[in-house]
């Protein structure tokens, strides 16, 4: 299979959906990977749970050590303990250029694909590929720009640019090329002018405008232009090129119906539903080229974490599927996390299980535990989670804050923060006080409440 498109892919990682936190920068774990104490500088936005993120400490240290492939890590703890946030913290600590790709254990019910298919497609969203590759790339400083235009061959008044005459300059010396008409389109997208540093790629015709040449710095630019210094060496060079993109992202470049201009391909466009699934077979021709790729020294894997909230949500033909995937050569970090004990595991009927994960699975598991906080934690989580959203909450309010948090879940508190920042700012003031909790904690329910409500009132809804 020729043409597979690796070279050109836009990576098209999941933007993060987690907001709620946003304020997790790592796990806060000092060189001796100990956990920070609140409040201390490098404590990563994480309070509380100093077991659980040493123990993500350690997990961090297998995976950079490349010990991790084939396990799996369950973090089990009830609701609103900090399962996602320290999942997210394992990412931080890899570095950004390490694949998260976070989902929930109910996406895989879709309507439109299979369930195993969810779970490949994050799967490999997960998994990063770094390529190194030597291009040949022209670079300079655009001396002269003169398209040479032919009768256009059609017949008829217009004419069409037959080549592009460009000169480029560095330190070292210019250098006049002729170059295709495409090019020339390309140079029209950057809106490249004389006197504009670029490179073009010789192999792929690409060509990226990087700023405007220093030597005119000296103009009067209203604009604010970025001046880029005159780049040394040749005009005609080798250079590395590092990208990053995830399987995934080669998956979906390459199942793309490659259209022409054409009202059919127009109209297959409109008409094909949004997701086509990938099939089996163009993964293998990937997976070939990729490891042709690794064999090459071209290119290397870069595993990510996969992280599935509500595990227990899979029922058992994705836990089959996930026993099978985790044993993979190129297997992402999975990381569980549910907030069950005991339940049945779903399409078994009636097999009830740990957490609802069958035992063979279980037993590939480190299983982390998430305890509930105390009222002091909440009260510094919530103190942070307001910094991050730019917030002031007096003394008190805090404390009534964290308050309600135990009573309720720590998710619910936080969830006041922001209507109650707008009943402060309804009332004119800057900061949060005791009474907007109260007025907001009047309009909306938590969980436990609206149980006891529905109780209290059964007989007025319909069974």
């Amino acid at each position: 299979m020729t043409g597979m498109k690796i070279e050109e892919v836009k990576s098209t990682v999941k933007t993060q959906r987690i907001s709620a936190h946003s304020h997790v920068k790592g796990l806060g774990l000092s060189e001796a990977g100990e956990a920070v104490k609140v409040g201390a500088p490098g404590s990563g936005g994480l309070v509380g749970q100093e077991q659980a993120r040493e123990a993500a400490g350690l997990v961090v240290e297998l995976i950079r050590a490349k010990r991790m492939a084939g396990r799996a890590i369950l973090l089990a703890g009830p609701p609103g303990t900090g399962k996602t946030a320290i999942a997210l913290a394992i990412a931080q600590e890899l570095g950004n250029k390490v694949p998260f790709c976070p989902m929930v254990g109910s996406e895989v019910f879709s309507s439109e694909i299979k369930k195993t298919e969810v779970l490949m497609e994050n799967f490999r969203r997960a998994i990063g590929l770094r390529i190194k590759e030597t291009k040949e790339v022209y670079e300079g400083e655009v001396t002269e720009l003169s398209p040479v235009e032919t009768e256009s061959p059609v017949g008829g008044y217009g004419k069409t640019v037959s080549h592009l005459i460009i000169g480029l300059k560095t330190a070292k010396g210019t250098k006049q090329l002729k170059l295709d008409p495409s090019i020339y389109e390309a140079m029209q997208k950057e809106r490249v002018e004389v006197g504009d540093v670029i490179y073009i790629e010789a192999n792929s015709g690409a060509v990226k405008r990087q700023g405007r040449s220093d030597n005119f710095a000296t103009e009067f630019d209203l604009e604010a232009e970025e001046y880029v210094p005159l780049p040394k060496g040749d005009v005609h060079k080798r250079k590395e090129v590092i990208q990053d993109v995830t399987l995934h992202d080669l998956d979906s470049a390459n199942a793309r119906p490659q259209g022409g201009q054409d009202i059919l391909s127009m109209m297959g466009q409109l008409m094909k539903p949004k997701k086509t699934e990938i099939t089996d077979k163009l993964r293998k021709e990937i997976n070939k080229v990729v490891n042709k790729y690794i064999d090459d020294g071209i290119a290397e894997l870069v595993p990510g974490v996969l992280f599935i909230d509500e595990v227990h949500m899979l029922d058992i033909e994705c836990f089959t599927y996930l026993h099978r995937a985790l044993e993979s050569t190129i297997a992402p970090i999975v990381i569980f996390a549910t907030n069950r004990g005991r339940c049945v595991i779903r399409g078994t009927g009636d097999i009830v299980a740990s957490h609802g994960i069958p035992l063979d699975l279980l037993d590939r598991l480190l299983i982390i535990r998430t305890l509930p906080y105390t009222q002091e934690e909440m009260s510094a989580i919530i103190k942070i989670r307001a910094a991050t959203e730019g917030l002031t909450v007096d003394e008190e309010a805090l404390n009534i804050l964290s308050e309600v948090g135990s009573k309720t879940t720590l998710r619910y508190a936080a969830q006041l923060l922001t209507p109650c920042s707008i009943t402060a700012r309804i009332c004119g003031r800057p900061n949060i006080v005791k009474d907007d909790i109260k007025d907001i904690s009047e309009l909306f329910l938590d969980a436990k409440s609206s149980a006891i409500l529905l109780k209290e009132n059964d007989d007025k809804y319909m069974h």
